[in-house]
């Protein structure tokens, strides 16, 4: 049994029997992103100290400004996982195509693709903010020893062995899952070792606080607007605590420990919803079924939702079961 103050690495190792496929390879790859945000952390802690905030002055494939951190987090988490030799694949938020790794090397034997969102809610990183990492890993499609191909991208966020987060905050910490429940490290930045603080993690069936952007309200569509006037209204529990950061780690996060409902719904502004499927959707619906919670797009399971394209959007609802199913409730009853 794993006990709190085990560190992250003896985790790894203890656990690592337990996940299907038993090579070690997918081991490597958590401690290589578990040693990139130790990295990423130290420069979120100094970003007032150097220049590492502000706009970088380029655009991601997004058309959003990309903060200096930004780059710098994505250039050390490809690095991190390129130099180590444990992926044959990986796409970043912040790039427009995904990166083949060895694809002239017919002797390449690694499985594993990455899809990461190296820093999500980087836009409060000029006012002191938690932002965070997100990843989801899969085992590719294509025939190992060939070059990686968009469809080793493209699937369903069903088929991923593993998704987690870095959260930047008061403390640093890693979530993640590979499939047997959902388990939180915290950083101790004196010896800069994660220690198991949040073992067996999972939302509450029922929470008391939903997360939106509610500047956006009148755009939204008829059945969110309900919800949102059902979060408010006096009555049994309620009214619900508004809590939004802004940063879907951070939000997430919080609501997992405590019990609420995360929303980013389309809108007359975002048609498609504003999240993508596979940075951000895919391994928090991931995280959410294994800690007891749901992920929904208002209709649909996400990790049902077919991928079409890398930079994919959808809306994307996510938390406290019961939270999640009232908001499908009020979504199909205004149709």
């Amino acid at each position: 049994m794993s006990e709190k103050n085990q560190t992250l690495g003896e985790f790894i190792i203890e656990n690592q029997s337990s996940f299907k496929y038993t090579s070690g390879e997918l081991s490597r790859l958590i401690n290589s992103i578990r040693l990139a945000a130790k990295v990423v952390n130290h420069e979120v802690n100094k970003a007032g100290l150097v220049d590492i905030i502000g706009a970088a002055g380029d655009t991601n494939i997004q058309g959003e400004d990309q903060q200096k951190l930004d780059v710098f987090a994505n250039n050390l988490f490809i690095n991190a996982m390129t130099r180590r030799n444990i992926v044959c694949g990986i796409a970043s938020e912040e790039e427009d195509d995904y990166i083949a790794i060895n694809s002239q090397d017919e002797n390449h034997q690694n499985k594993y693709v990455v899809l990461i969102d190296p820093l999500d809610g980087s836009s409060n990183i000029d006012v002191n903010v938690s932002v965070g990492t997100i990843f989801s890993i899969y085992r590719r499609v294509t025939p190992i020893g060939t070059p990686v191909t968009i469809d080793d991208f493209l699937q369903k966020g069903n088929q991923q062995v593993a998704a987690g987060y870095v959260v930047y905050g008061t403390s640093t910490m890693i979530v993640y899952t590979t499939g047997a429940g959902v388990n939180g490290f915290t950083l101790n930045p004196a010896i800069g070792t994660f220690y198991l603080s949040h073992p067996n993690m999972e939302f509450p069936e029922d929470g008391k606080i939903y997360s939106v952007n509610e500047g956006n309200y009148i755009h939204f569509p008829q059945g969110i607007k309900n919800y949102i006037k059902y979060c408010q209204m006096e009555e049994g529990d309620r009214p619900y605590t508004s809590r939004y950061i802004g940063s879907l780690v951070s939000d997430f996060h919080r609501n997992m420990i405590k019990g609420g409902i995360y929303m980013y719904p389309k809108s007359s502004k975002n048609s498609n919803g504003k999240l993508r499927l596979l940075y951000e959707c895919n391994p928090m619906a991931f995280l959410a079924e294994q800690a007891n919670g749901k992920a929904s797009d208002g209709f649909n399971r996400i990790m049902e939702i077919q991928p079409t394209e890398l930079h994919q959007r959808v809306p994307f609802i996510c938390g406290s079961k019961n939270m999640v199913e009232k908001a499908e409730e009020f979504m199909r009853n205004a149709q």
